[in-house]
């Protein structure tokens, strides 16, 4: 199985180094990268990267991600009527880059804001979209927990994940020669 380099017993709430500690040991969980989008009453869509995007029924198609609470579009996003999930190519780490910014023009690089406040948007080149009706809302501690039930989705063809390892964008190229 390979050697560990330390363990950490979790201590009580808001002890900052077990926090730290606890982040560092699911840094060694590969993930996908996503960016959640959904309307909003005025101004731009709401955007943002996550990587906590899982699948967690077939029937009914659900799937599941969680928002940080200090987010400022958490708001917004829990009353959105709808959202999608855009599942990042390996090529759009700008994009998730771009998304992940609390502030900032996320939407510069859009032609059209056209029915911006009637559906969320669908990023061009994204591995996939899963487009989604809020099915729940859970606490999750510092986080949001948003379960979505799928009403539309598609897939590309060809294409490979931008993946996030170790605290960094990785491919998958990388991620297979390191357990090589």
């Amino acid at each position: 199985m390979g050697s560990t380099t330390g363990s950490t017993t979790a201590q009580p709430d808001g002890n900052v180094d077990v926090q730290r500690q606890f982040r560092s040991a699911l840094s060694m969980f590969a993930t996908g990268v996503a960016v959640i989008t959904a309307p909003r009453q005025e101004g731009h869509p709401i955007g943002i990267t996550v990587a906590s995007f899982n699948a967690v029924s077939l029937d009914p198609p659900l799937i599941l991600f969680s928002v940080d609470r200090r987010s400022l579009s958490l708001a917004d996003l829990c009353g959105a009527s709808g959202y999608a999930v855009n599942v990042l190519d390996e090529t759009q780490q700008d994009m998730s880059n771009r998304f992940a910014k609390a502030n900032g023009d996320k939407w510069s690089w859009r032609d059209s804001e056209a029915s911006e406040r009637d559906a969320a948007v669908l990023l061009p080149d994204a591995l996939a979209t899963f487009e989604c009706e809020p099915y729940a809302q859970y606490d999750g501690g510092d986080h949001v927990i948003f379960v979505g039930r799928v009403t539309r989705h598609q897939a590309r063809a060809h294409g490979r994940p931008l993946i996030f390892f170790g605290g960094r964008y990785r491919s998958l190229d990388v991620v297979q020669t390191a357990s090589a």
